[in-house]
């Protein structure tokens, strides 16, 4: 302020003083409020320049930018505001988990608050709720008919996967519910009558047993496909129970799959039948030879199967029927024939070379 200025304000009467006053504090607020909007740019261009260097990090494959503490004036500040903005029950308000930037943003809604006048507007403070809609889907469907000039009935098609009025989906559900949830068909009705459908035990029982072909069929070609194609198999075996009586459940898995097998026995006979997908094949070769040999097979035995007018059968009726055609079952002596036979032959039909894929070995 000048010497002149000051004497001209000295020369000023009360009515000029207020009325400069009051331009003042207006010319006041304006770069006030032009100051905030700049320190929010600034803000946000920091925090985007940050956003970038880390995926530079990222992509160059470096380690991720060390995590820097706030000093204690910032914690005291923080802890300030956190129970200024606690929630009217006295919880302080929720974080973000590591895996909540992973979801899908299905809508956003953005909530106003009751502020007095005056108020400075501060942004938002977010939070993710996540939450499911589980409610029943009822569809007419509208099936064309039609009668072909030669007498026939002509019928629209359903889409697929509908069958005997419940769609897909609950097809889907029910047998998960019963399956991984462990659920009885009368707490499923109680979950879904909850819901809002209309179903019965009955309905439910259909839809857990009615396709179990399909389930079974899809079971074994996932089964004799991850076999073909897997570099290794690892098994495993434990105690189970089955209808009463004691069974043994062998798993097998690779890195691409994993199945189950329950049966009576864990012998070597079985794993191998196992391992050709459950079905009784067996085949005289080198592979099933050198079996026999390393089992101390006798050599007239091994001679006489290899020397069969027919080496490979497809059944287990086949098999033993060739068994006995050689008088092998009748033979009483150690190691066991039959037995020796039977592991050598699956064993030879499992190493058996297969169009487009190696068989797998095991460990």
């Amino acid at each position: 302020m000048t010497p002149g200025s000051i004497d001209s304000l000295e020369n000023m009467n009360l009515t000029e003083l207020v009325g400069l006053v009051r331009g003042l504090v207006g010319e006041v607020e304006r770069l006030r409020k032009e100051n905030e909007k700049l320190e929010a740019a600034l803000a946000a261009a920091k925090l985007e320049n940050q956003e970038l260097k880390d995926e530079i990090r990222r992509l160059k494959g470096l380690p991720p930018r060390p995590p820097i503490k706030p000093s204690g004036m910032e914690k005291a500040t923080d802890r300030a505001e956190a129970e200024r903005g606690s929630e009217p029950d006295g919880l302080a308000p929720r974080r973000r988990g590591p895996g909540v930037s992973k979801l899908n943003i299905d809508r956003t809604v953005t909530l106003t608050a009751s502020a007095p006048a005056g108020s400075r507007h501060k942004g938002y403070e977010e939070i993710i709720v996540q939450d499911i809609a589980f409610k029943p889907e009822v569809t007419l469907y509208r099936r064309e008919r039609w009668t072909t000039p030669d007498g026939r009935m002509v019928t629209a098609d359903l889409p697929a996967g509908v069958i005997g009025g419940c769609g897909p989906h609950l097809q889907r559900l029910v047998p998960m519910l019963h399956n991984q949830g462990q659920m009885t068909c009368e707490r499923i009705v109680t979950l879904l009558t909850a819901a809002g459908l209309l179903i019965s035990k009955r309905q439910v029982v259909r839809l857990l047993t009615a396709r179990l072909d399909l389930f079974r069929a899809e079971e074994e070609a996932v089964f004799s496909a991850g076999l073909r194609t897997s570099a290794f198999v690892s098994v495993d075996d434990t105690g189970a129970r089955h209808a009463g009586k004691a069974c043994y459940t062998t798993q097998f898995g690779s890195d691409r799959f994993t199945a189950f097998r329950t049966g009576p026995s864990k012998s070597r006979l079985m794993f191998l039948r196992n391992l050709l997908g459950g079905t009784a094949r067996y085949a005289i070769n080198a592979a099933a030879v050198a079996y026999m040999r390393a089992a101390n097979l006798a050599h007239s035995v091994i001679d006489a199967l290899s020397g069969a007018g027919v080496l490979e059968f497809a059944s287990e009726a086949d098999w033993r029927a060739h068994l006995r055609a050689l008088g092998l079952t009748e033979l009483r002596v150690t190691p066991d024939p039959v037995r020796v036979a039977s592991e050598g032959a699956a064993h030879g039909a499992q190493s058996a070379p297969r169009v487009g894929s190696a068989a797998p070995s095991s460990s």
